[in-house]
């Protein structure tokens, strides 16, 4: 059934600050951008190894029963290095919310708080690499 992350969404209420925040942490511009009555009311990133999506959602788009509390939610991105990554991370003003844990032989999680409110956990994942070189071969 669930066959694999495809977008992650996540809400603010400043689209040009967060677009630019994003932007700067990932080293590209979004793919797609779509305005509503000529302010960004949606942007798509998409990043990583297969490509998966980003959103980041104009917060008056929510649901009027969305939490502002981001903590009911957890993706993580999986990273090569997870303490430089929460590094770069606190650079671009992030807030620590997840201190870089073991969680295993070649499990490692941490967290931030991003300035818009979100959480965005990173994660070194050896299983991802594992299945990665798997799919090199076909």
């Amino acid at each position: 059934m669930l066959r694999g992350l495809t977008t992650v969404s996540f809400y603010a209420d400043d689209l040009t600050a967060a677009q630019a925040w994003y932007t700067e942490l990932l080293g590209v511009e979004p793919y797609f951008v779509r305005s509503v009555a000529g302010a960004p009311a949606y942007l798509e990133f998409r990043i990583g190894d297969y490509q998966h999506e980003l959103g980041i959602v104009d917060s008056r788009f929510a649901g009027p029963d969305r939490f502002r509390d981001a903590e009911n939610t957890m993706t993580y991105w999986h990273v090569d290095d997870v303490e430089a990554g929460v590094e770069r991370l606190l650079s671009l003003g992030a807030i620590l919310h997840g201190k870089p844990v073991e969680h295993g032989p070649g499990f490692v999680t941490a967290s931030v708080t991003d300035p818009f409110g979100n959480i965005l956990g990173v994660m070194f994942n050896q299983h991802y690499l594992d299945i990665l070189a798997s799919k090199a071969g076909v």
